[in-house]
């Protein structure tokens, strides 16, 4: 598999494609292929980046 979140570094902000109710995340870290995202009403998550593709905000105000 192949690691789609490679270019994702902390501070930017992302959504889960499966978990719309969560919101908009901030990255906190990408070590390894393991993504750690802070939601704010979902609290801190850890993801596999060969697992799950998350998508990219660009402007998370909207």
């Amino acid at each position: 598999m192949t690691d789609h979140n490679s270019f994702l570094t902390p501070g930017m902000f992302v959504r889960h494609p499966d978990q719309p109710d969560w919101g908009t995340g901030q990255v906190q870290s990408n070590i390894g292929g393991k993504i750690t995202v802070n939601f704010p009403d979902h609290g801190k998550v850890v993801f596999d980046g060969n697992r799950i593709e998350l998508i990219p905000v660009l402007d998370p105000e909207n």
